[in-house]
């Protein structure tokens, strides 16, 4: 009795693992976020299992009956519409009730989305912060408060709707000359990113509306720099 944690590809259907088919076929049940879009899924690779809806308008209503089945004996994998589940997708609470039941629970390495875009963006990866979605109404001025103080650099999920907005938005509190990038449509054939200051790709997209799922990533506030005391002045012009 197990729940694996699947991944699924964010674009190109080839970047799914051997082992994460393995695991979705011989399950003894999936849940996906999308039954539509798992059933496609599952028909290209000729994968025939049941499955169980699992989002987040239902996940407190079916969650305990997914832990009975596993309890019961049964395997269960969990994926979301494409990447790793419960990252900015359904997952969590599944993830926490099987493990509160004793239940072993295993999340399989593969994609999602922010990695390819960090790494694609040119700014430093040693250390980041990942946001995931900002809210969109109540708490959104709080949370761009929040991102002028991190000075690592920090990555977001964005609405093509909505992107023009939030870099005004990230302008206004940062600085219209923080370096940015916007990776749309992330290992798709229209893939592409744009990096610049906020400006710059306030600029481009108010001028190329956007389209497809969205990653921004933005560079950390600059550390200040230290203010030399007269001892190390006296040694600099020694």
């Amino acid at each position: 009795m197990k729940l694996t944690v699947v991944p699924t590809p964010v674009g190109n259907l080839e970047d799914i693992t051997m082992r994460a088919l393995k695991v979705l076929k011989e399950a003894s049940f999936i849940l996906a976020e999308d039954t539509r879009t798992t059933s496609n899924l599952l028909r290209h690779f000729e994968i025939e299992n049941q499955l169980v809806s699992y989002h987040k308008f239902n996940e407190h209503h079916v969650v305990e009956n997914v832990v009975k089945r596993i309890l019961s004996g049964q395997d269960a994998a969990l994926v979301s519409d494409a990447g790793t589940p419960a990252i900015s997708d359904p997952g969590y609470l599944v993830v926490r009730h099987c493990i509160d039941a004793g239940i072993e629970v295993q999340c399989l390495p593969g994609a999602t989305a922010f990695v390819p875009a960090l790494v694609d963006s040119g700014l430093p990866n040693d250390q980041f912060t990942f946001i995931g979605f900002l809210p969109h109404k109540k708490g959104k001025q709080t949370a761009m408060q929040e991102l002028a103080t991190l000075t690592r650099t920090f990555i977001l999920y964005e609405s093509p709707f909505r992107l023009v907005k939030t870099l005004e938005s990230l302008a206004e509190v940062l600085g219209a000359d923080r370096r940015a990038s916007v990776s749309r449509e992330i290992s798709k054939m229209f893939e592409d990113t744009q990096r610049g200051t906020l400006a710059e790709l306030i600029e481009h997209f108010t001028e190329t509306p956007p389209k497809g799922e969205i990653v921004m990533v933005v560079e950390g506030k600059k550390a200040e720099k230290k203010k030399k005391n007269r001892y190390e002045e006296e040694q600099e012009e020694e």
